[in-house]
């Protein structure tokens, strides 16, 4: 994933979670559900969005270290 400067909202972040929801494995539903209901720093907000984008054109071995590393992300905030 390339670095990208702009700052994501917490909506731009629920908007590319609809978007992507439905490649994401089912138990990272719950981790989003708590994920959305909290105020987050702005790394997290832009990490979080960039393992979000393009997830559905992610090759498999690329969504595997995704889900991984959003799964850190989610259980730790």
């Amino acid at each position: 994933m390339s670095e990208c400067k702009l700052d994501h909202s917490h909506e731009d972040v629920q908007k590319k979670y609809e978007q992507q929801k439905a490649y994401l494995p089912t138990e990272t539903v719950p981790l989003f559900q708590v994920f959305f209901q909290k105020k987050h720093t702005q790394d997290i907000l832009n990490e979080v969005f960039h393992l979000l984008k393009k997830f559905d054109l992610s090759s498999e071995q690329e969504k595997v270290e995704r889900v991984n590393r959003l799964n850190l992300v989610l259980k730790n905030v």
